[in-house]
């Protein structure tokens, strides 16, 4: 008798062991937890991810631990800081812009929706980096102020548009940066000469596109520099389709808003997933928070787009020579 109590004995705390290894290796796949680092508005209020991360966890069972990392720049940094030891799996929100400084921390995915990509928009050919949306600057305008639209960068820095443009300053914001890389894409070894006129002829070069756009919206001036996708958001929260696009005869640059997967992730699975999710189920919300064109180009739009004109003529490079072209721009214009 007793050893057949041992016997059992055994068999128990065999079992027992066996259903410990079993919930240890099950562990990692109950968590499922995917780490993705995103910028600040992204993970707000009303940001997209208050809708695409609880769509994407139903969706698939994975758990999104997201990180807000303040802007793109302050991501990048952090990620060098962190380097192997990051805990970041899904790095999302780096542009293209950018993009030259993250190749280096990213491993490359070919998704099987990159050809619903305008092929304009895939700025990275080893996917190291992928788009996910877009948005072209432009300057906004106000259709009540009774002035004649500009229709081209030149326009502006005509004597009846004095003190009626808002610019915005590109050490302190990426809009602001765009409008460097339009100016020199556009104009061409002319572009500090617009700038010089412009910072005579502006009303005020803003730090940020937030106070730039609060004194356009509060009537200061009836220009600001903002992006063709900026009507969207008037049509559809305010109902009005008062401010309007212009699209300017000599071009516009886009910046392009890209998602990637950390090297050595432990979650490469997950994170295509992620990803997969951001170029389909994810465009429209995507879109609707960022108030910017989906990449795929098989997503229907609300009619609200019909104020968001995509322009025919657009620049979308990188312009590794960004950092040059503001050490001109602040030796020519800030005196």
């Amino acid at each position: 008798m007793k050893k057949v109590l041992s016997l059992l004995a055994v068999l128990l705390i065999a079992a027992s062991l066996v259903s410990a290894q079993s919930m240890m290796e099950k562990k990692p796949s109950a968590e499922n937890t995917l780490t993705v680092y995103a910028y600040d508005t992204f993970c707000g209020d009303w940001g997209a991810a208050a809708s695409v991360i609880p769509a994407f966890e139903e969706a698939t069972g994975i758990k999104v631990n997201l990180v807000a990392c303040g802007g793109a720049v302050e991501m990048l940094s952090r990620l060098r800081l962190e380097g192997k030891r990051t805990p970041c799996d899904v790095v999302i929100g780096i542009t293209n812009d950018l993009a030259e400084s993250a190749y280096g921390i990213l491993e490359s995915y070919d998704s099987p929706y990159l050809d619903t990509i305008d092929s304009r928009y895939v700025f990275d050919p080893e996917h190291r980096l992928i788009p996910y949306d877009y948005g072209a600057f432009a300057f906004v305008w106000d259709t009540e102020s009774g002035i004649t639209p500009p229709t081209c960068l030149e326009d502006l820095t005509k004597e009846e548009y004095k003190d009626k443009v808002i610019l915005i300053d590109p050490r302190t914001s990426s809009v602001g940066t765009g409008l460097l890389a339009w100016t020199y894409n556009a104009l061409g070894d002319g572009w500090l000469d617009w700038w010089e006129k412009m910072s005579e002829n502006a009303l005020t070069i803003a730090s940020t596109w937030s106070s730039a756009y609060g004194l356009f919206t509060e009537g200061e001036a009836p220009i600001v520099l903002s992006y063709t996708t900026s009507p969207v958001y008037h049509v559809m929260y305010e109902d009005t389709t008062r401010y309007q696009a212009l699209l300017f005869t000599d071009g516009h640059t886009v910046t392009i808003e890209g998602v990637g997967i950390i090297k050595d992730t432990q979650h490469r699975k997950e994170a295509e997933a992620f990803i997969d999710f951001l170029l389909t189920d994810a465009q429209i919300d995507l879109a609707n928070a960022n108030s910017m064109y989906p990449v795929n180009s098989t997503i229907e739009l609300p009619e609200a787009y019909d104020y968001a004109p995509v322009p025919e003529k657009i620049y979308a490079n990188s312009l590794p020579e960004t950092s040059e072209l503001l050490l001109k721009w602040i030796a020519s214009v800030i005196r």
